[in-house]
């Protein structure tokens, strides 16, 4: 036994410290650092003696992340005390990284969105006593949560980990408001609860930390504050971030092989016919592919890209993609008559060109995201 008595000041000031902690359930108390390991194992002693098992997770807590090796030690002596007078955690199935109701998100960090309507999702969370959480997730505004990794992590780690995906992502990577982040990734729940489908196996530990927090509600369309950026709206397409953005040769066979017809035709036809030929099947293809639900698909993908733009400093570019995204959501406006959707359908008209003859597989352009 600690042959400090209870009574000792610097005891008791530990103790309090120690006992407004659990109160609020918080992280360690920066003083910690500074108390004498046999002071800091009296006191947690007296802590456990007081409390019973409620104070156990502290006591594991100071066992497992105080800053010392000195103050781990102590806090060990004392969990092996109280086992061995039978206090234990009792066992339990396996729960979050931390637990549930104690979790704060902290930051975040999403990559561009990708051509099926994919993004990375990365939320640092932290727990009741100062751990750290990385939920790291793939979301699709069409199949809700593809994949779903992390655990806990240090600060060490994590800066690793941000400066290694920084360095190998072709993508922008940006750091985004965490209420942001959480929000995205309810969206893609409450896609799931629509369709009838269930996340990967792997996401359930992370279920708990976004059971509070709200879906976004529908976005309001962007303004066109230059109607004149719309003859630039093919302009976004030549950009990296949206290089493979294109509507999914999978479903333009039918019209890829009118489109491989018409250029082989026999016929002898001016150039002028076959261009308004070629022209008609890319308006069919367009005004199939842009549905009303079609158009908020892909106005939502370019919001969520003109927040990218801006965070990156590409002012231009983010006000070009929200004036194609709130041309888009205008029901007055034919998306026939818009560069940017005709550019969309004209590329996956070309790639399914290319399946149809057999110089690529469907596999590799599909945009379906779960393949």
């Amino acid at each position: 036994m600690v042959a400090l008595p209870a009574e000792d000041e610097a005891v008791l000031a530990c103790l309090a410290a120690l006992e407004a902690a659990l109160a609020r359930a918080g992280a360690l108390p920066d003083s910690l650092a500074d108390v004498p390991p046999r002071t800091l194992e009296a006191a947690l002693e007296a802590l456990a003696k007081r409390r019973g098992a409620e104070a156990l997770p502290l006591v594991s807590a100071v066992a497992e992340r105080a800053r010392t090796k000195d103050a781990r030690k102590a806090a060990r002596r004392v969990l092996y005390r109280l086992e061995q007078a039978g206090v234990t955690l009792p066992r339990a199935a396996p729960k979050p990284v931390v637990q549930r109701g104690s979790e704060k998100a902290l930051s975040a960090w999403v990559s561009a969105v990708d051509g099926s309507g994919s993004r990375a999702v990365w939320i640092l969370f932290e727990g009741a006593f100062g751990g750290w959480a990385l939920c790291a997730l793939i979301v699709n505004d069409q199949a809700g949560v593809l994949e779903a990794a992390g655990g806990a992590i240090s600060k060490k780690r994590l800066e690793g980990e941000l400066r290694s995906l920084r360095e190998s992502q072709k993508l922008p990577w940006v750091e985004i408001p965490p209420a942001r982040a959480t929000a995205l990734v309810t969206e893609a729940l409450a896609l799931h609860a629509r369709r009838g489908t269930e996340p990967p196996t792997e996401f359930p530990r992370w279920r708990p930390f976004f059971a509070d927090v709200q879906p976004p509600g529908e976005p309001e369309p962007p303004q066109i504050d230059d109607p004149t950026l719309l003859d630039h709206s093919r302009e976004l397409l030549e950009l990296p971030e949206l290089a493979s953005w294109f509507l999914d040769p999978g479903d333009l066979q039918s019209a890829a092989l009118d489109l491989l017809q018409a250029r082989e035709s026999r016929l002898v036809l001016s150039d002028q016919q076959k261009g308004e030929r070629e022209a008609a099947i890319v308006e069919r293809v367009v005004d199939a592919a842009f549905t009303p639900e079609g158009r908020r698909l892909w106005a939502r993908r370019l919001m969520e890209m003109a927040w990218i733009f801006d965070a990156t400093g590409r002012e231009r570019d983010g006000r070009l993609a929200r004036a194609t995204a709130g041309a888009l959501l205008d029901g007055a406006r034919a998306p026939r008559h818009l560069l940017f959707a005709r550019g969309l359908a004209e590329r996956g008209l070309a790639f399914a060109s290319e399946v149809a003859l057999g110089r690529v597989s469907a596999a590799q352009v599909s945009r379906d995201p779960r393949k």
